[in-house]
């Protein structure tokens, strides 16, 4: 019976998501021929927190912060965010949470992807091109310096897909290195979305998602490899915190 509901459930917010994701690209478009890269920003994370209080009410998976306080206070005080990656949620949640605007590292294949893609391609992100290599990272350090100059955060997903709950991906260094080339700190963050929400699964399951915010990590004088070692054992070590029965 439970599954049934939840199936039900899953449905009405697929449903809810798409009927307000239609109307809300016309309007970033729309807004997007004169509005700035922040402003744009904005326009899009009222639909993003729109999805993720619509979880709530509809699918029943709420939400609990902690250690809020270790974000920055500065209104331009830079910061690369690097976040646990099990599901779907925290792509949209982080932007809903956080007080900066922030600024993904994007596949640029990601841009085609009708009204979703359209939107994304229309805000001030990083977009990348794997196949340039070097040229692909110089691009990404030019860009990150400008929008942490201008007060925005950069995030990635160090392991660069959604891992399996209790698993562990491969950390990879991209962000340890952007915050090295920038002098950004890194603030590690750990998310237990994939209790409620699993990785592919149409179906979520009620329940609280923690998300749990490190201390910044300083990243001048440092190597790329040992900073995300110190950022790969805070972040999994707080998962077995948040979320001690899938490691068992």
């Amino acid at each position: 019976m439970n599954r049934i509901i939840n199936f039900l459930r899953a449905s009405v917010h697929a449903l809810f998501l798409f009927i307000t994701l239609v109307p809300w690209t016309v309007v970033a478009l729309l807004t997007s021929v004169f509005a700035s890269g922040t402003t744009m920003y904005w326009v899009c994370q009222r639909w993003l927190k729109l999805s993720i209080d619509a979880a709530e009410v509809i699918l029943g998976i709420t939400k609990r912060v902690h250690g809020f306080e270790n974000l920055p206070l500065a209104e331009k005080a830079p910061a690369i965010i690097l976040v646990k990656h099990q599901s779907l949620w925290e792509t949209f949640a982080m932007p809903a949470i956080l007080p900066h605007p922030l600024a993904y590292v994007f596949k640029r294949e990601l841009n085609y992807i009708p009204f979703f893609g359209w939107v994304i391609a229309s805000m001030d992100m990083i977009y990348i091109d794997r196949k340039q290599g070097a040229q692909s990272f110089q691009k990404m350090v030019d860009q990150g310096t400008r929008l942490l100059a201008n007060g925005t955060w950069v995030i990635l997903f160090p392991e660069g897909t959604r891992i399996l709950r209790g698993q562990t991906g491969k950390y990879k260094t991209g962000g340890t290195r952007l915050a090295i080339a920038t002098g950004a700190p890194v603030i590690p963050v750990a998310v237990s979305s994939a209790k409620c929400w699993p990785k592919k699964a149409f179906i979520k399951t009620p329940g609280v998602i923690d998300i749990s915010i490190g201390k910044p990590i300083p990243s001048v004088g440092r190597e790329p490899g040992e900073l995300m070692a110190e950022v790969e054992a805070w972040i999994e070590a707080e998962m077995r915190r948040l979320d001690p029965d899938a490691y068992k």
